[in-house]
């Protein structure tokens, strides 16, 4: 699998050196996974110089704010990854649900930048990507996307968005202000499940040798980010409400799959806490429900196929949610009317309340899936089960304006809001919750040979490995090369600029 990044060693001396060069003259210090995964292992210095670089600076200094412990001003550090704990009074269900706040990133306002520089870096300093010369090719249904600019810009490598022309106007906007060239953005045709005219497009640019793909939804350097960072910052986040309630264990992580990196923290909280991982995806697209497909408008969660970096046979269950329920609640949680409801008649705490600001559409996706699993398994208040806000509600304002118009043609009053908080919300039920036996992950798992053997040119050598769960856990010896890698070409920078 060379072409998919996993490599240890420098592989090309001449792009090293060049890589080396350019960092070096650029003043850049890159991060180590292991520092981002904790970061108290940030040097004192690096903390100190931090305190006068602004989170949404395209300043390298940054790059070691790309982690879960950043406070809701992004410039302060928490010990506990910031969260919210949702409340039967919210959820309808006994069981607590956990959810880390993405958008306490830096730059993005979203967690998917962490994605982009752990597919990048490992590039960089094994001479795979030379930044005075390739472009680095994002492709995404979003946030991945301009994650990948905000790395490329902090490097002063040249980065390309690739997205659908159907996402929100507010990704576009933030790419308009971070592209080095409007030529840089490019719309592929559709929205959110129109993944593989991302691919198709993709395929055109690559046929230009200095253009570097950084395909997330293939990209193993995603998958293991998220399984060494993600999954100990949740399982922070569980210690830590944990130890205010003795007894509590950590039932299931939900994740919406998207390009099936971030749902790689569950690997980490299956081995740490006994998790169940729960996948979910939109009830209008059911590709790994019912072999199924459509459009909708959970924005994050592209789909009609299978990642490759999607550990399926270690997932336990599937869960469809309908983008009418997304929409709605983000019409609820982000209006007067609906927050009124929330305090005055469902006892919601007004704290709670205001914190679902932070929710985006495919966060309240990653929550009713939590909330299906608990209803299915009649889970408790000694239950948890904990999730993810991929990004905040502050995404997706223009979405607002379009499910008012397209749900609400008669107005969002009184009436109105609570009958979509008892549809939308308490009535979610488990009818389009599967439990996957060992067939279904089969079934799911064979969905992927038409995309990536038929389709990308995997091998099937190459693609049936990954069903065995001794691939995925020898992944994670790239994670110490990785570091050593970086360690080492930070010193070669820190002796080139000495002189």
């Amino acid at each position: 699998m060379v072409r998919l990044g996993l490599e240890k060693d420098v592989v090309d001396e001449a792009s090293y050196a060049k890589a080396v060069e350019h960092v070096r003259e650029a003043g850049i210090v890159l991060p180590t996974l292991a520092q981002l995964a904790d970061p108290a292992r940030i040097p004192d210095a690096v903390t100190s110089a931090l305190a006068d670089i602004g989170p949404d600076e395209p300043n390298p200094l940054n790059l070691f704010r790309v982690h879960w412990f950043n406070a809701a001003d992004r410039t302060t550090r928490l010990a506990v990854p910031d969260h919210v704990v949702l409340t039967e009074e919210l959820t309808g269900v006994r069981a607590p649900i956990l959810v880390a706040l993405g958008d306490r990133f830096p730059m993005i306002r979203a967690h998917k930048v962490l994605a982009a520089y752990g597919c990048l870096a490992p590039r960089l300093v094994t001479g795979q990507f030379d930044p005075t010369r390739n472009r680095a090719i994002w492709p995404s249904t979003g946030n991945y996307c301009r994650g990948g600019i905000a790395i490329s810009r902090i490097l002063g490598c040249h980065g390309v968005a690739v997205l659908p022309e159907g996402m929100s106007a507010e990704r576009f906007r933030w790419l308009d202000e971070w592209v080095l060239d409007p030529a840089d953005i490019v719309r592929t045709p559709g929205s959110e499940s129109n993944v593989r005219e991302i691919y198709e497009a993709c395929e055109a640019l690559e046929k230009d040798p200095l253009n570097v793909v950084l395909n997330q939804f293939c990209e193993f350097g995603n998958h293991l980010v998220h399984w060494l960072c993600t999954g100990p910052a949740l399982g922070r986040v569980f210690d830590h409400v944990a130890a205010q309630r003795p007894g509590l264990e950590l039932f299931a992580f939900t994740s919406a799959t998207g390009s099936a990196g971030t749902i790689g923290a569950g690997d980490y909280l299956k081995d740490n806490y006994g998790a169940r991982i729960v996948a979910a995806e939109a009830l209008e697209c059911p590709t790994l429900l019912y072999n199924g497909y459509g459009e909708h408008n959970i924005q994050g969660i592209g789909d009609k196929h299978v990642p490759l970096i999607h550990n399926v046979t270690n997932t336990d269950y599937v869960s469809g949610v309908s983008d009418t329920s997304t929409d709605s609640l983000n019409v609820l949680f982000n209006t007067d009317v609906g927050r009124a409801y929330l305090t005055r008649e469902r006892g919601v705490a007004p704290e709670l309340v205001r914190r679902m600001v932070d929710f985006g559409l495919s966060s309240l996706c990653n929550v009713l899936a939590a909330i299906q699993v608990a209803k299915r398994e009649d889970l408790g208040p000694d239950q948890a089960l904990i999730t993810v806000a991929t990004d905040g509600a502050g995404l997706y304002e223009t979405e607002l304006e379009k499910a008012l118009a397209k749900l609400f043609p008669g107005g969002f009053d009184a009436s109105t809001v609570a009958r979509t908080f008892e549809d939308k919300m308490l009535a979610q039920d488990d009818e389009h919750l599967l439990a996957l036996s060992a067939r279904d992950r089969d079934r799911v798992f064979n969905l992927g040979y038409f995309t990536w053997v038929e389709q990308r040119g995997v091998s099937i050598e190459e693609f049936e490995a990954r069903r065995s769960q001794d691939f995925w856990r020898g992944l994670r010896e790239l994670v110490p090369a990785w570091d050593a890698r970086i360690d080492a070409f930070n010193a070669e920078t820190a002796a080139a600029a000495r002189g």
